[in-house]
């Protein structure tokens, strides 16, 4: 079964959920600010995708964030600060055992 990383009132996970629904896709969704994410899940997530496609520097929690966090990434300084702050994660990320596929345009291709 795949799963759906995410937010639940984000617009673009939401339009992620739709079209697993109206294609007959079961999917489990893990909530990424009410369930966390741990090291395993990040670490896991880098070994397959770049880890700077994982962040989502255009959000809110990205802007809240010091210069001093912003500045001097490396994959494991972005690995903390996704544990710390799961909102920082590009949503959605949908694993489905054998792709990891950041972000959504419209549809997957699956």
């Amino acid at each position: 079964m795949f799963t759906l990383y995410g937010i639940k009132n984000c617009s673009t996970v939401k339009k992620a959920r739709d079209w697993l629904e109206q294609h007959g896709i079961a999917y489990q969704f893990h909530d990424v600010r009410a369930d966390g994410l741990t090291l395993e899940h990040l670490q896991n997530f880098t070994a397959r995708v770049d880890w700077n496609s994982l962040l989502n520097r255009s959000s809110t929690s990205w802007r809240q964030l010091t210069p001093e966090q912003q500045s001097d990434l490396t994959c494991e300084k972005a690995i903390q600060l996704i544990h710390n702050t799961p909102t920082l994660l590009k949503r959605p990320v949908l694993d489905t055992g054998e792709q990891l596929l950041v972000g959504f345009k419209n549809e997957y291709p699956l």
